[in-house]
C-alpha cells in the first residue's frame, strides 16, 4: 500500500507542500538525508491550533496540531522526491511546543506526530526525537515540527 493510499484509508489527503513563511527553503538534501524545515499546523492555507498548550489548547488538541505538522512534513518529502519510493526511514523528529507556564507534557503533544508517522510508514516511521517547550512560536502557532529523513542515494 502506498503512503497516499494509507492516508486515504485514514481519511486524510496529502496536501500540497506548504510554502515557507520566511527566508528559508522547506527542504535541503545533503547526500542521502533530507532536512525538513519546521512545519507548522497549516491546513488548506489556514493556520490552525494557535496559542499556548496548557492554557489555550489541551494536550489532545496540540497532539492533533503535531500530527498536522507531520503531514505537512511528509508533503515536503514528496515534493523533494516526487513520490515515497525512495524514502528509507524517518531518522529524527524535533518538535517545539508553545507552552503555558507550568506545562510539562510536551512529549505527549509530540506523540501525535510520532504515532502518526509510525501508523503511515510502519517501521520506516519509527524515529529518534527531541521535544522542546518554548515560550512563543512563529505566527502564534502551538506546535512546530522538523524532521531528518533518510532516502535512497
Amino acid at each position: 500500500m502506498t503512503v497516499e493510499e494509507k492516508l486515504r484509508q485514514m481519511g486524510l489527503e496529502l496536501p500540497p507542500a506548504p510554502a515557507p513563511v520566511a527566508a528559508y527553503v522547506p527542504c535541503v538534501r545533503a547526500g542521502n538525508l533530507l532536512f525538513i524545515s519546521g512545519q507548522i499546523p497549516k491546513e488548506k492555507g489556514e493556520l490552525k491550533y494557535r496559542g499556548h498548550v496548557g492554557s489555550d489548547l489541551s494536550v489532545e488538541e496540540a497532539a492533533k496540531a503535531a500530527r498536522l505538522c507531520a503531514l505537512n512534513a511528509l508533503s515536503q518529502v514528496k515534493q523533494e522526491l516526487g513520490d515515497f519510493t525512495g524514502l528509507r526511514r524517518i531518522v529524527k523528529v524535533t518538535g517545539y511546543v508553545a507552552s503555558a507556564s507550568g506545562f510539562h507534557d510536551q512529549p505527549k503533544v509530540l506523540d501525535g506526530a510520532s504515532r502518526f508517522l509510525e501508523e503511515v510508514l510502519g517501521e520506516k516511521g519509527k524515529h529518534a526525537r527531541v521535544t522542546v517547550g518554548v515560550n512563543e512560536l512563529p505566527l502564534n502557532v502551538a506546535v512546530e515540527v522538523e524532521m531528518i529523513v533518510e532516502v535512497e542515494p
